[in-house]
């Protein structure tokens, strides 16, 4: 039996007495997925140290705080227009009662029930 090398460094192989290379050894399942596994959790690794440095760089709160700031802003203005317009609209169907002769209801108040739900 002759030496058999493609790699490097060979190695002696006890069973068949040659020198085999790193192509040749055994082939586990176990192994050939812990491998991977340290490959991923290592490219994981990089891209979370990566992401967390463009995030320290980047001002992304202050931004958040002011979106948030605009946005209370808009809700609110919008929450009183539509006060507005349902008041004004209470305003108007009250006159229209008062003009074919109806008793209005006070705003607020709403019809009541002589029964339970």
């Amino acid at each position: 039996m002759g030496l058999v090398s493609t790699n490097r460094s060979p190695t002696l192989d006890a069973n068949r007495h040659h020198w085999i290379g790193f192509r040749e050894w055994p082939s586990s399942p176990l192994l050939a997925k812990a491998g991977s596994t340290v490959v991923t959790g290592l490219a994981g690794a990089v891209a979370y140290d990566a992401a967390r440095a463009v995030v320290k760089r980047a001002p992304l709160r202050e931004g958040a705080v002011v979106a948030a700031t605009w946005s209370l802003r808009g809700t609110r203005k919008a929450e009183e227009v539509a006060e507005n317009v349902r008041l004004n609209a209470a305003d108007v169907f009250a006159e229209a009662k008062e003009r074919i002769g109806e008793e209005a209801t006070p705003p607020g108040t709403g019809v009541t029930h002589d029964h339970e739900h």
